[in-house]
């Protein structure tokens, strides 16, 4: 161990904001105290303003809703359905309609709702099913589905759950009924919190040890959330960003503090006094915990590269999570390890009458002699790392996006036992109809509504369609048109592309009318094609100025173009385990999923979360394993080295992360089992195979290779180290060996 200290060395700005933290313990943790309580209560005072409103300018299904808005309001909110079922009779029968009709007509006077088509009015002629068995009532909301307020729906169900009985069954569906089975995550929460809890107990072998990144994970956590609800006043925010935001943050903050207590228990298990250890661990783990964080922000805040106004307040809401974690852990720890770092490093009996110290005993350990075996078998680890991750990746070349429908709700759910009583009396189309917009170029003109009718109702995949309804002022026309297929199936997409390019253009110019397809499939279909054409942009942003900051950190040029397609072989193995399970039903049974497309803000997100998370175990793999090469200049015991260093501490983070994030898949819904499941997977084979087995041998194959720098780019690159590898001095059979084959660029 060099003689040098931290105080004579010029320590980074992390380890002097730790070192100062350490000196105010009092004033750090009574700020993060204030600053949590000060969050959450501006935030409660001054209210949150969450929504789950977007819009998609220039497509047809926004223009439909503006002239929806502009001449119609009656129309342009969301249409449900209040489905009933005779168990036995007839569901026309005058007992069966004197009970629903009262009731309907109270539901029409509810706030928010502008207006009940019944099944008994000659406008709902066509829905009573052939056999009178199933019926459905039509509720038109004055909102979409995203903005309507949660109570009126809410009253909607309260008021039609009044004409049950034993022979009348109802259900009700729609999107904005579903908005209201909406599970909280706060179950899910805890159980991946005490997961945590049990791995870092394991990990750490103290109580004192696993509270601490707890401790700085919550605080952190809880003073982002707070400012996120102030930020959802100034910028569209869905109302399930805070939760989505929790899960990420929690994964993070934890991860955070345990890299930064292992590296302190190291350096002071080696022999440095107290403060000399959290001094060392500040400014090398906590180097690559600041240069982690602002990589997932960066990948996070990306998102806003896609133009698309439901995301932003998704990325506000996460990338803060992610900061105030991140500072929390660069702050609290030093503070709290400065009072008890003795007792949390303070090593176990048995490591106490071994005798050996921590980096003998990492030479020892598993993860080095794991690190041998793949050093001394290179070609086949590579092989068969890379051969693991493209078969799983295959599957996600057939990936469909699109937006699953109530037919993989839970079967509990009354939107569940509506779409299957609809699917039954009706065909699966009506659980989804499209809404066609005309724009009259008359007041009431008949003849170009009869003539849009008849081409609606030649058009092979639609079953059925609505009569027109007219605005007050005559100058715009409304069909419902019922597909033959389910919303979610790939043929009602195509009949929407259908409508709009082949179908409906003729008898649009013929009829001199503006004919806009809009309705939840048709917005579905447009805010797919949006994130589809902009996803190139945003991958390569994202993975441009990673691999930039690499470039500049790293003074290498493999490693920047190793984390990029590693990175992208992790994001690319996940989705191929969520297309297996959630589009072809493969373990359908087991996870207690149906095969449907993939929600299209999936992907962005898990590339968004997973690329932030992947560079978090590269950077503090590959730091340590570059920390080494410069202190010893010998490629291969730096792989070793930094192996043996972290493959522990990385495997637990990566176990908790995974736990976190599997937590999020026990309940019944689709949408937050797919989420799970898609991080917990991306985590565990980016920690698992990527950083333990591909990741060693291709730097093993690279030897010296890896750290070569053209002279003439590096004199051009800034120097930014997050290692401590510009102060550490070379060994003295370093020294004697430090001749590289060719130009290299040497840190400074």
């Amino acid at each position: 161990m060099s003689s040098t200290t931290p105080q004579e060395r010029r320590l980074g700005i992390v380890a002097r904001v730790g070192g100062w933290a350490a000196g105010h313990r009092r004033l750090v943790l009574l700020g993060w105290i204030v600053a949590l309580v000060g969050a959450l209560g501006v935030s409660s005072a001054v209210g949150t303003n969450y929504g789950n409103s977007f819009s998609l300018n220039g497509t047809d299904s926004q223009r439909a809703v503006d002239l929806l808005k502009r001449n119609f309001p009656a129309q342009s909110g969301d249409s449900d359905q209040i489905v009933l079922h005779a168990r036995s009779g007839s569901v026309t029968a005058a007992a069966v309609q004197a009970r629903v009709t009262p009731v309907l007509e109270q539901i029409a006077r509810l706030p928010h709702v502008s207006g009940v088509v019944s099944p008994y009015s000659s406008a709902g002629a066509q829905a009573v099913s052939r056999d009178g068995k199933i019926a459905f009532a039509t509720v038109n909301f004055d909102e979409r589905a995203n903005t309507l307020p949660k109570a009126a729906a809410e009253r909607v169900i309260s008021l039609a759950h009044t004409v049950r009985s034993p022979q009348l069954e109802v259900q009700l569906g729609g999107q904005a009924i579903e908005q209201t089975e909406r599970t909280s995550l706060g179950t899910a929460t805890a159980v991946g919190l005490i997961a945590a809890m049990i791995v870092l107990l394991i990990t750490f072998g103290s109580l004192l040890a696993m509270g601490l990144p707890i401790l700085t994970a919550l605080l952190g956590l809880g003073t982002a959330i707070g400012l996120a609800g102030l930020a959802s006043q100034v910028i569209t925010t869905p109302d399930f960003a805070t939760q989505l935001a929790a899960m990420i943050g929690l994964g993070v903050g934890i991860d955070y503090a345990l890299f930064l207590i292992t590296r302190f228990r190291q350096n002071f298990r080696s022999g440095m006094d107290l403060q000399t250890s959290i001094s060392e661990a500040m400014d090398t783990a906590g180097r690559a915990v600041l240069f982690a964080g602002i990589t997932v922000i960066i990948a996070l805040l990306g998102q806003f590269a896609l133009g698309v106004s439901f995301l932003y307040g998704l990325a506000v809401a996460s990338a803060l999570a992610v900061l105030m974690t991140m500072l929390a852990a660069l702050t609290i720890l030093p503070a709290v390890l400065s009072r008890f770092g003795e007792r949390i490093a303070r090593p176990s009996r048995r490591v106490r009458n071994s005798g050996e110290s921590s980096e003998v005993r990492d030479a020892r350990g598993p993860w080095a002699r794991w690190a041998g075996v793949v050093q001394r078998h290179p070609w086949p680890g590579a092989i068969a790392g890379l051969a693991i991750m493209l078969t799983l990746a295959a599957p996600a070349l057939a990936l469909r996006m699109g937006n699953s429908d109530a037919g993989n709700n839970p079967p509990s759910s009354t939107t569940r036992h509506s779409y299957d009583l609809l699917a039954a009396g009706f065909g699966r189309g009506f659980n989804g109809p499209l809404q066609v917009v005309v724009s009259l170029p008359h007041v009431g003109d008949r003849t170009a509504v009869s003539d849009i009718a008849a081409s609606l109702r030649s058009v092979g995949d639609v079953a059925s369609v609505s009569p027109a309804r007219l605005s007050p002022n005559g100058q715009t026309a409304v069909f419902l048109v019922y597909p033959s297929s389910a919303p979610q199936s790939l043929a009602t997409s195509n009949l929407v592309d259908n409508l709009r390019k082949h179908s409906l253009p003729p008898v649009a110019q013929s009829t001199g009318t503006q004919i806009l397809v809009g309705g939840q499939q048709a917005t579905t279909t447009d805010f797919t094609n949006v994130l589809s054409s902009k996803l190139p942009l945003f991958i390569g942003i994202v993975v441009a100025l990673s691999a930039l900051l690499l470039l500049i950190v790293f003074r290498s040029l493999v490693i920047p173009l190793q984390a990029a397609f590693m990175n992208l072989l992790s994001i690319g193995a996940s989705l191929g385990v969520v297309v297996a399970i959630f589009q072809w039903g493969w373990l359908g049974s087991f996870f207690n999923v149906k095969g449907g497309p993939i929600e299209a803000f999936i992907p962005v997100m898990l590339f968004a979360i997973v690329f932030g998370l992947s560079m978090d175990y590269e950077v503090f793999l590959v730091s340590r394993i570059h920390e080494e090469w410069t202190r010893r200049r010998n490629a291969s015991e730096a792989v070793t080295r930094g192996l043996a260093s972290t493959g522990r501490v990385i495997t637990a983070a990566a176990t908790i992360m995974i736990c976190v994030f599997l937590s999020f898949a026990l309940g019944d819904q689709r949408v937050l089992k797919l989420f799970g499941l898609s991080l917990a997977s991306a985590v565990f084979l980016d920690a698992f195979v990527v950083r333990i087995l591909l990741l060693p041998s291709v730097l093993e194959l690279l030897g010296r290779r890896t750290w070569a720098l053209p002279a003439w780019l590096g004199r051009r690159l800034p120097h930014l180290a997050i290692d401590r590898a510009d102060t550490l001095p070379a060994t003295p059979a370093a020294a004697a060996t430090q001749a590289p084959a060719e130009p290299v660029e040497q840190p400074a």
